[in-house]
């Protein structure tokens, strides 16, 4: 299914979702891809932002770009497989009975998941600008990346 499909229908059951994506086999170059792939996503979301605060401020717009993509593709990439080993660590102390591959795509794909509210999040930032609009996108962003990550984590370590 590709790969803008899966992601709708992310929205509608995540479990089912990442279920299928663990039935295809452990391969660890489409878990990297949907990770820098998100990456990427949240790296381009970043650019209204980064272009309203080098307009208001005067500053050069390509130094905020060049320090928006060293952490968003080449540092948080790094940070994510951090953040999926102490997941599955965790999990394994509770009960989980999954391997690391299957909490890493359980993160990465629900980073991927909810990236199209990071670009959402992206133009209220750069177009509106801090306040309640933009608070209102963030709590929206972290309540279905969390509800994306825990469900595909349960699924990863305790179904099966």
């Amino acid at each position: 299914m590709p790969v803008t499909r899966d992601i709708i229908a992310t929205y509608r059951g995540p479990r089912r979702v990442v279920r299928r994506l663990l039935e295809m086999g452990p391969r660890e170059d489409r878990a990297l891809v949907m990770l820098i792939a998100a990456c990427v996503l949240v790296f381009v979301a970043q650019w209204p932002r980064l272009a309203r605060e080098a307009h208001l401020t005067e500053q050069e717009l390509n130094p905020l770009l060049g320090g928006a993509l060293l952490a968003w593709v080449f540092l948080a990439p790094l940070l994510l497989y951090a953040l999926a080993l102490l997941s599955h660590g965790a999990a394994r102390l509770i009960g989980g009975r999954g391997t690391a591959y299957g909490a890493r795509l359980a993160l990465f794909w629900a980073f991927l998941a909810a990236s199209p509210l990071m670009l959402l999040r992206g133009l209220v930032a750069g177009f509106i600008g801090p306040g309640p609009g933009l608070q209102g996108v963030d709590l929206i962003w972290c309540g279905v990346f969390l509800w994306f990550w825990i469900s595909g984590l349960r699924e990863a370590e305790w179904s099966g």
